[in-house]
């Protein structure tokens, strides 16, 4: 398991290096750039507008570049670093990756990397808690699904999983907001925000109360729209496992049917699950908070992405990119490490797995 640990961990390198360069050709021929943005902010704060009368400068290469001088526009791209090649700002981003040094934000001034160490506590948080929520939920409903397939119990959890599933995050987000946090009706969670304003002068009971008080909504819609998937997956790789030859020869052994279910069979059906991890985790987090963060107004790493992508704030982009990335391919191997703990029979190294 070792040789194929630092197998996988060398692999990392090249792979971050790769889709660094996809993300950065590909955000390059984005238009709309900073520069844009910029000449754009400018512009508003002067009161020229597109409709302005004074015309573009012959010589620029953006459109919309009303009444600013070709030296203006220089010292812009310079601000940015677009005085410099793609190639030189490609190899001059690599070298501060290295340092895990992502540069600074154009439009919010700070350190790319300060950026995400403050908003990864509430991306954290959801995470963490919606994912163990939502595998404490659907293990035990997934197995209970498979021992009762076709009963009553089955029909109506399947009716239930299906409309939570066809309800999107942000409906539902937007419902409870309306019917329980001061929308029409009532108030009793609230709004924003991660803690209180008083969160510091609180006791520890107090704070967290206070936590959970706020981490109600946001959970309860990640929970609700992620735990079918997982439950249905649980369901029938439990089902698989219930009819294969060893299961019929344990009951013929008079083993109990608990036994049976938790002795011999949960750790095979268990496998595909814990192989599914990564995409649950990397989608818990990256994917399903952006709405909740949006319509909760939680400062997370979802949203930031989104706010950089919108104002085209490529070092935050590429960072926020970057560490989405690392994350996942790290998930991906302590995933192959759990595996083998669960199932020693498996062996990568043997395999030669790359």
């Amino acid at each position: 398991m070792g040789v194929y640990i630092l197998k996988r961990l060398f692999l990392i390198v090249p792979t971050l290096f790769f889709i660094l360069v996809i993300n950065f050709v590909v955000i390059q021929i984005a238009p709309g750039g900073p520069v844009e943005q910029a000449i754009q902010q400018i512009e508003m704060s002067r009161g020229l507008g597109i409709s302005g009368g004074e015309t573009a400068t012959t010589s620029s290469q953006y459109q919309g570049a009303r009444g600013l001088s070709e030296d203006m526009i220089k010292q812009i791209e310079a601000q940015y670093g677009f005085d410099k090649s793609a190639v030189e700002r490609f190899w001059i981003m690599l070298k501060g990756y290295l340092s895990f040094d992502f540069g600074t934000s154009f439009f919010k001034d700070k350190p790319v990397t300060t950026l995400l160490w403050e908003r990864l506590p509430v991306s954290v948080s959801l995470g963490l808690w919606s994912t163990l929520l939502i595998y404490l939920i659907s293990i035990p409903l997934g197995i209970k699904k498979a021992r009762e397939h076709g009963l009553i119990f089955d029909k109506v959890s399947s009716l239930l999983l299906a409309v939570g599933y066809a309800i999107p995050v942000f409906a539902l987000a937007i419902i409870l907001i309306v019917f329980f946090a001061g929308g029409s009706y009532w108030q009793w969670f609230p709004l924003q925000g991660l803690v209180s304003e008083n969160f510091a002068q609180l006791s520890l009971f107090e704070k967290v109360k206070d936590y959970f008080w706020h981490m109600t909504l946001p959970l309860f819609t990640m929970v609700i729209g992620g735990f079918a998937g997982l439950t249905y997956l649980t369901k029938y790789s439990f089902m698989e496992e219930l009819n294969k030859q060893y299961v019929l020869a344990a009951r013929a052994k008079g083993l109990t049917e608990n036994q049976v279910l938790y002795g011999h069979v949960f750790r095979n059906a268990m496998l595909i699950v814990i192989a599914s991890l990564p995409e649950a985790l990397i989608g818990i987090f990256f994917v399903g908070n952006l709405f909740v963060e949006v319509i909760f107004n939680l400062d997370g790493l979802g949203l930031l992405g989104f706010e950089a992508i919108t104002q085209r704030d490529y070092p935050v982009i590429f960072g926020t990119l970057f560490i989405f990335t690392l994350i996942g391919l790290l998930l991906r191997l302590i995933s192959d490490v759990i595996y083998q703990l669960i199932d020693p029979r498996i062996n990568f190294d043997s395999r030669g797995a790359k």
